[in-house]
């Protein structure tokens, strides 16, 4: 077996006690072996002098470590959605091969977006595809031999995710990931949990967490800080509206003794913090979304009728038990006095504390404690029987007139197994309390240790309007029983809903709700509408202990643009992402409730669109991971149903680059920008738009540029026979320059007949349209969509690739302007691959020379520029005067302008395109050229 460096790519939950590894052989490679051998010595000889040229870094690891450079955790805040960045900078600085390993928990209710790996120079980057368009690439991948792997994920209260790369001696890894979490008020608190687990001394070690909140700060204090230790280490800014955390301990402070070469940094930190509430109700309006806060506070409590269902089961012995039976008490004792409440135990038999619901006096409190006491665990687990129990109790009460009309009525549920007593099957215990339940009351599930089937008793609760939460066994039950309680314990209002103008307002998430609970809050999501007003009227109705309340909110679209202005540290897209991870998560639930396959499928393209388009990996997405040139692939996946358990893995046979000399910015200099004679330059058009047209047969390129005036579009490629129409929409500067004012293509659209799509592009979005749905992506991510054999594909803040059935392909370059430059504007660019195929009948300013032309150039002789000669160009009999001069094309090496060399001509091509370039000028942006 030849040589191979493995990289692991692990996603999996914190509370895995076993998992599978299998290690494939790397594919066939007689140089790799070879490779790494050669450059070992030689590395490890340059690593003495220069990983890390700090010169207290001898002193502080030696030789034969691995060294983290860096640590770094940044997390904005803004409106209570969160963006965190975790970037890990190590180098191996032994003389020997070693595994260096980036590892991270991830809150259960995030998103991961992305994640990139930079190995000596060359980047791994992520973007999102739907699961079964990543799979088939993992597939070609592993048939090409090249890279692949597959990560999978169950669904737990925290998922790990770990990267291991077994790295030759002197390489730099970079690895870097970035997830999303909407905060969830609880109890009257946002919390923001951080596992900092750099597993090693850091150098440089940086935690800083931003939070900016329009409605300003109640407070802002950080409970939990890793460890006692570190607690004066972290610092608090907190102004009216913005609030900074950071915690950047020194080497020496990160050591677990003064003389320890270990990290004592291995912990949460945790911040807490509440918004002032001045109204009930809080809109906020932000480039096309809005988000609706609801949150009223000083109303009376309604009364509920609560049953406990416990689970007495065998497996309940010992600690589980005695903690419950602790907890019971507790909670019996808040129980109020207009509150009723009954306690159904089982295992595979059910009993009852009292067949009906009583008062919450003392007496029956103190009853009621003593039975649960007298409790003693044995036997089997029948959940189905002991829930439709608890529901005729319930609905006995409500039939006979004995539940106060404005109560609320509630199950609790508290197991630690799966049913092995009387109805087995999952799916049909769901549809039994489902179909008697009738949304006339909620169940709350409360899953105790490790082995409960948790997504069971998940969806149990979101199927009937209630909360879930995995208690750990492995903590104190008692406490967390007793807070899950308290979240519950206090319904202010029942059956709330939300309405706005339908005018105004689309895509709206859900806005009716069962019960609001003191110290939760209500969030409805939405997009404006572009022709709606300034003013967004919103309506809520709803019932209180003593009355039936209204609530009535008309707000003006609320200007956050120069809050955010005046902050670097705020996440721009916080509205639309909030909004996208609300509807997702509705949708999630949605799919378990549908009946048939055909409302399950739509339900599921769209939750599929939705993570593609927002660039979320979820249960229909994954997360493609490629280098720079594609060489290399591996696979961030999830399940489709997670069901808990073990997670599965495979391992990523990843070739390593070895870590070469990067050339300085001297030798860089040096380097010819003009393309080498061997590169095939692209027919093309960018800058002032300058086309290059490159002419293989007679090897010249040809230059022309197209003055125009702003607003006219202009038919770059119009393909009839195969319905493919490109254009472009001319833009201007600010203003002239040096008497010029210079144009610019400002929108790039194409249609695409057979597949019926349609694409504009500008500097500020990417648009994509079918028969059924318009879906926007954005720059500011590395993002793509796959639609039968249509795919798009976003650079971030670079280019957007359109790729037809693999024999065409298009590339639009995004030139970004500094926003306060007085001439400059954004501005885009069109490449298009010679390998591209379009049909004999392909017309447009560049499709026209799809057949390429007759041309000769002869006649060379100086011009009024002694360093642009001209000569005559004759193209099909045809002569013309042209210029030798140089254009900018940014295909070759991104980030960098090549300069080609190209005879130029003028007059807006006259002579070399056919017929005048008025003739080129469209009327829409998906307009077809029509011959004059």
């Amino acid at each position: 077996m030849k040589p191979f460096v493995c990289l692991l790519l692990l996603f999996l939950s914190s509370e895995i006690r076993s998992f599978d590894i299998i290690i494939e052989e790397a594919p066939e490679s007689a140089d790799l072996g070879e490779l790494l051998k050669e450059f070992e010595p030689s590395l490890a000889e340059r690593n003495k002098r220069s990983v890390l040229s700090d010169d207290d870094e001898s002193e502080v690891f030696t030789e034969d470590s691995i060294t983290l450079h860096s640590y770094k955790v940044e997390s904005t805040i803004t409106s209570h959605f969160v963006n965190t960045m975790i970037r890990s900078k190590v180098v191996n600085n032994a003389k020997h091969p070693q595994n260096i390993v980036f590892d991270i928990q991830v809150p259960k209710g995030a998103f991961i977006n992305n994640f990139t790996m930079n190995v000596n120079g060359i980047t791994f980057s992520g973007s999102i595809k739907e699961k079964s368009v990543a799979r088939n690439l993992y597939s070609k991948a592993r048939a090409r031999g090249k890279a692949a792997g597959l990560m999978r994920t169950n669904s737990l209260d925290l998922e790990n995710f770990k990267a291991e790369l077994n790295v030759p001696p002197g390489s730099k890894v970079q690895f870097e990931i970035h997830y999303q979490e909407a905060l969830r008020r609880k109890l009257g608190v946002y919390e923001h949990a951080l596992y900092i687990q750099p597993g090693r001394l850091a150098k440089h070690l940086e935690v800083d967490i931003y939070i900016t909140e329009p409605q300003g700060f109640g407070f802002v204090n950080v409970p939990k800080t890793i460890t006692e230790d570190f607690a004066g280490l972290v610092k608090i800014t907190k102004g009216d509206k913005k609030a900074h955390i950071s915690f950047k301990p020194t080497l020496d402070e990160q050591r677990t003794c003064p003389t320890c070469s270990t990290t004592a940094v291995n912990g949460n930190l945790l911040v807490k913090y509440d918004v002032k509430r001045e109204q009930s109700s809080h809109l906020q309006v932000f480039n096309g979304y809005f988000l609706h806060f609801f949150a009223p506070d000083n109303l009376p409590p309604l009364p509920k009728n609560i049953l406990f269902v416990i689970d007495v089961s065998g497996s309940m012995w010992g600690l589980k038990m005695k903690q419950t039976v602790e907890a019971m008490k507790s909670i019996l004792e808040d129980l109020r006095p207009d509150d009723q409440f009954s306690i159904v135990d089982f295992n595979h038999n059910i009993r009852c504390w009292k067949d009906e619901l009583v008062y919450a006096s003392s007496v029956e409190k103190e009853d009621a404690s003593k039975y649960v006491q007298r409790i003693q665990p044995n036997g089997g687990t029948n959940i189905n029987e002991a829930l439709l129990r608890a529901i005729f109790i319930l609905k006995e009460a409500s039939n006979k007139g004995l539940l106060e009309p404005n109560s609320v009525s509630l199950i609790v549920l508290v197991s630690d197994g799966d049913p092995t007593v009387g109805e087995l099957k999952l799916s049909k215990i769901q549809k039994n309390v489902r179909t008697n339940i009738r949304d006339d009351f909620s169940l709350h599930s409360l899953g105790i240790g490790f082995d409960v089937d948790y997504d069971f008793l998940e969806r149990l609760a979101q199927e009937n309007h209630g909360m879930a939460q995995r208690i750990y066994g492995n903590q104190d039950t008692a406490a967390q029983l007793k807070e899950f309680y308290n979240k519950v314990s206090t319904p202010l209002l029942k059956n709330i809903v939300v309405n706005y103008p339908m005018e105004a307002v689309s895509d709206v998430t859900q806005n009716s709700f069962h019960n609001y609970f003191k110290g939760d809050e209500i969030v409805v999501a939405g997009k404006l509408k572009p022709e709606s007003v300034p003013n967004l009227m919103s309506i809520i109705n709803a019932n209180s202990a003593n009355a039936d309340l209204t609530y009535q909110l008309i707000e003006e679209a609320e200007e956050l643009n120069e809050l955010f202005e005046e902050s670097k540290h705020v996440f721009p897209d916080f509205a639309r992402q909030y909004w996208a991870q609300l509807t997702i998560n509705q949708l999630l639930a949605e799919r378990n409730l549908a009946t048939t396959s055909a409302a399950k499928r739509n339900i599921t393209q769209t939750i599929l669109q939705l993570s593609i388009d927002h660039h979320f990996v979820t249960p229909f997405t994954s997360l493609l991971i490629e280098s720079e040139n594609g060489n290399e692939r591996m696979l961030a996946d999830s399940p489709r149903d997670p069901k808990g358990g073990c997670c599965q893995t495979l391992v990523v046979n990843a070739r390593v680059p070895p870590n070469l000399p990067q050339p300085t910015p001297e030798t860089g200099a040096q380097q010819s920008k003009t393309a080498p004679p061997d590169v095939m330059i692209p027919k093309l058009v960018d800058d002032d738009p300058h086309f290059i047209i490159n002419l293989p047969t007679s090897q010249i390129n040809v230059c022309f540029n197209i003055d125009n005036q702003p607003g006219s579009i202009l038919n770059l490629v119009s393909d009839p026979e195969q319905g493919i129409a490109v254009n472009g929409k001319i833009i201007a500067a600010k203003k002239a320059k040096s008497g010029k004012l210079n144009t610019y293509f400002g929108t790039i659209g194409m249609y695409f007949k057979e597949q019926n799509m349609k694409i504009e592009i500008s500097p500020e979005k990417i648009i994509v349209k079918d028969a059924f749905y318009s879906r926007m992506m954005s720059w500011s991510e590395s993002i793509s969509m796959d639609q039968n054999g249509f795919l798009v594909s976003v650079k971030k803040n670079s280019n957007v690739t359109i790729t037809v059935n693999e024999n065409m392909k298009l590339l639009v370059v995004l030139h970004r302007a500094w926003k306060k430059h007085p001439v400059n504007v954004d501005f885009l660019g069109l490449y298009i691959p010679n390998e591209t195929k379009f049909s004999a009948a392909t017309h447009g300013l560049i499709g026209q020379f799809r057949i390429e032309p007759e041309v000769s150039v002869y006649d060379v002789r100086a011009g009024t520029d002694p360093e642009k000669p001209i000569a005559t160009m004759e193209k099909n009999g045809d002569k013309l005067t042209v210029t030798r001069g140089t254009q900018k094309e940014y295909l070759t090496h991104p980030g960098m302008p090549t300069s080609v060399t190209c005879w130029f001509v003028h007059n807006n091509g006259k002579g070399f395109i056919d017929g005048h370039y008025k003739d080129y000028i469209v009327p829409q942006i998906y307009s077809f050229f029509k011959r004059h």
